[in-house]
């Protein structure tokens, strides 16, 4: 098997990061997991810990994607040639991290992107939320030439050209999403779509709740905005 870690974002998770971490175990026994407790005030970390799982507890609440930029450089420190990334909330389906890695395996992307629209896909999204994904996903593909069907998916396997760029400086610290996809494109980076599974919010909570939405949308366009203006590098 090749060196590959499953790295876990985790912002007060307790009620769930149990059931996943057993959920990838039931599919890949001898998976290396990394839990990024994103200064988490519950008992995540002592749950991961207990699982006898390595887990990493930033001192605050530093934001998704500096959790995953953590999980992204840990891995290149301890020579992992692969990594699975995969939220902590219960949604994605570890049934399809397989599928994921096997793509990623035989080189077909640096970077494999879980679509849950992909094949019919069941996800339902709130209505509003549901087309700011369209919207980004039609943007996405018109930048870059290549359809994106989920721009905002958290589900992805990445080699290590693509772990190289996600641990740069470039890499956006809260929402990254079609921003990335843009970035690696420019960066002559191979991205890929497959369709995966995802459940509904367990607990019906989303980080883009409130008037998240309307900073997401200002900052997304704005960060399209500046990658487009900015010299294309890896």
């Amino acid at each position: 098997m090749k060196k590959a870690i499953i790295i876990i974002p985790a912002y007060n998770e307790e009620k769930n990061i149990a059931g996943v971490i057993n959920g990838i175990k039931n599919v890949i026994p001898d998976a290396d997991i990394l839990v990024v407790n994103d200064g988490g005030e519950d008992r995540t970390e002592e749950i991961v810990r207990g699982l006898g799982e390595q887990v990493i507890s930033l001192p605050y609440n530093m934001g998704y994607g500096v959790a995953l930029q953590t999980g992204f450089k840990y891995a290149l420190k301890k020579e992992y040639e692969y990594a699975v990334q995969i939220d902590a909330d219960g949604q994605h389906d570890p049934g399809d991290i397989p599928k994921l890695l096997d793509e990623v395996f035989n080189n077909k992307a640096d970077v494999i992107i879980g679509s849950r629209f992909l094949d019919k896909g069941n996800y339902r999204a709130p209505f509003i939320r549901r087309v700011g994904m369209l919207f980004f996903a039609k943007l996405t593909s018109l930048i870059i030439g290549e359809k994106i069907t989920d721009p905002t998916s958290g589900y992805q396997a990445i080699n290590k050209h693509g772990l190289q760029f996600y641990a740069g400086d470039y890499y956006p610290v809260d929402f990254p999403d079609a921003d990335v996809i843009i970035m690696l494109h420019r960066a002559g980076l191979k991205i890929k779509e497959i369709p995966v599974i995802m459940y509904p919010s367990v607990q019906g909570k989303s980080m883009h709740s409130g008037l998240k939405p309307v900073y997401y949308i200002f900052k997304m366009f704005l960060s399209i905005f500046v990658t487009l203006l900015r010299k294309a590098e890896i």
